[in-house]
């Protein structure tokens, strides 16, 4: 994989976009520039989760600024993250091809433990070294992330649905605050953070800090107003400010007619729902001060980036921990994953984009590593299994489109192909199914065999397989099973030919 001098990566929150680029100098990031907008996308999501004309209209102006920031950076040192708001649309695809266009990248969404790993990578990078371990608390738009890790690995991850949009506009849709509608908030978020309380309460932890807008938003108004205690330090939060903040709101009453000291005016209708979340945490988890970080996951994003191109990529340890998990035999997924990418490499030898298939071969890798996870279910359709299991698993290090076509790559290995017709309408997936499928072909005998030399080629949707008629005859199995290949493909309109050579 190419290194690049400046990387960029988008956080496309629920709700603010932000974007940050910076200069990679002997693997360490050196911040260039950054762009915010407060897009709020959670605002947009009506009841029954559709994203509204308006919102998305308010994000592709964003997108299109960014997209010029973004110009002239090659597509791999730009990695462009969606949240919770994208991962709960229901017309979250046809919104993402317009904002492909506008921003000129692709666009990933990630699962909310995904997320929360990220977080963490970001704060603990900015961070002083240490053995601690650290409770991290982001408050985004629509949900809340919860991690506690040291030094720069996360241990335990949580992600719930609540976030400060979304939790204002269920409690405070009006923009008035009573005792009963704020007790009403903080009794809904205290019980979605209950099923986090045993896991992530005080005695797993060392420090507090908290990541993103809401939680530098309070430690802001806290230190203006006075409200630590005579700390006016703006990057603290402590329980005694959160009460006191709590008096002054519902002396107000009114979060239309709010006015104080460090609340940015955007910031004032969702105000109300952050603290609220913070409130319920503070009490939940017994915090009595929480420091606020620096990093975030914009910067997680990019130091992720870092460690790919450095050969220190998180989803390669995650293949090597779920094998681990499901007890793969490691020796015939070794001997399958050899076999696919021999036949991987031919298949794409013409491909035009070499980091695009580079990036391919890697995802038939690891779909190879893990082909049988699924026979720890059952063995007896066990390639569906181990498409489930990819596809909805949280697997740390892949976006949900990575873990959807891992599934796909496995679901397609053996059986009916007519289940991914759809899947094989791309070149690269059609490619990667091939050379997938023909080398679990060659060792369904589970053993070592001495191969013979043969191609693997495709054009369109014609594949030929070039392979010595002496070696067939000697392994009629093998031989069997390649011709039922051709009537299987042959119902998804692929024409495959065993052309033998001597």
């Amino acid at each position: 994989m190419h290194e690049y001098s400046t990387l960029a990566a988008v956080d496309l929150g629920s709700n603010s976009f932000h974007l940050q680029v910076a200069r990679v100098e002997q693997r360490q990031l050196y911040p260039l520039d950054s762009l915010k907008e407060m897009v709020q996308l959670a605002a947009g999501l009506s009841e029954d989760l559709i994203l509204d004309e308006t919102s998305q209209n308010r994000a592709l102006a964003c997108l299109e600024q960014f997209g010029e920031r973004l110009r002239g950076l090659p597509q791999h040192a730009v990695r462009v993250v969606g949240t919770n708001s994208l991962r709960v649309a229901k017309n979250s695809a046809e919104f993402l091809q317009k904002a492909r266009k506008a921003l000129g990248f692709p666009i990933e969404i990630i699962a909310g433990y995904e997320e929360a790993r990220l977080i963490f990578l970001g704060v603990a990078h900015g961070l002083p070294p240490s053995d601690e371990a650290l409770l991290v608390v982001d408050i985004g738009g629509g949900s809340t992330e919860f991690i506690i890790g040291s030094q720069l690995r996360a241990r335990k991850l949580e992600s719930l649905p609540i976030g400060c949009i979304s939790h204002s506009q269920a409690f405070f849709p009006d923009g008035k605050i009573t005792k009963a509608s704020l007790k009403q908030a903080e009794l809904a978020a205290r019980s979605e953070i209950q099923a986090a309380t045993s896991e992530f309460s005080a005695t797993h932890w060392q420090k507090a800090y908290g990541s993103s807008g809401t939680a530098r938003a309070l430690a802001h108004i806290l230190a203006l107003n006075g409200y630590n205690n005579g700390n006016e330090e703006a990057t603290i939060i402590t329980r005694t400010g959160l009460e006191k903040l709590r008096d002054y709101l519902l002396k107000q009453g009114d979060l239309n007619k709010l006015s104080i000291p460090g609340l940015n005016p955007n910031r004032r209708i969702i105000i109300a729902g952050g603290f609220a979340i913070m409130h319920a945490i503070f009490t939940e988890l017994k915090i009595e001060k929480m420091e606020i970080s620096n990093g975030a996951l914009r910067q997680g994003v990019l130091y992720d980036m870092l460690g790919r191109f450095h050969k220190e990529d998180m989803r390669d340890i995650s293949v090597q921990e779920f094998m681990q998990r499901y007890r793969v035999d490691q020796q015939q997924a070794a001997r399958i994953e050899a076999l696919a990418i021999l036949f991987g490499k031919q298949l794409l030898v013409d491909y035009s984009d070499k980091e695009e298939t580079e990036n391919a071969l890697k995802l038939l890798s690891w779909a190879a590593s893990m082909h049988e996870i699924g026979i720890s279910v059952a063995h007896t359709s066990y390639h569906k299994h181990s498409a489930y299991i990819l596809d909805n698993a949280d697997i740390p290090g892949f976006s949900r489109m990575e873990q959807f076509e891992l599934s796909q790559l496995v679901l397609s290995h053996r059986g009916s192909l007519a289940k991914n017709k759809c899947f094989f309408s791309q070149p690269i997936n059609l490619a990667r199914s091939l050379a997938l499928r023909f080398a679990t072909i060659f060792y369904r005998s589970r053993t070592h065999i001495d191969l013979p030399a043969m191609t693997l080629s495709l054009n369109g949707k014609h594949c030929t397989l070039c392979i010595p008629s002496s070696w067939l005859e000697n392994h009629p199995l093998t031989a069997t099973l390649l011709n039922n290949e051709i009537k299987l493909w042959e119902k998804v309109n692929i024409d495959l030919h065993i052309k033998n050579i001597n």
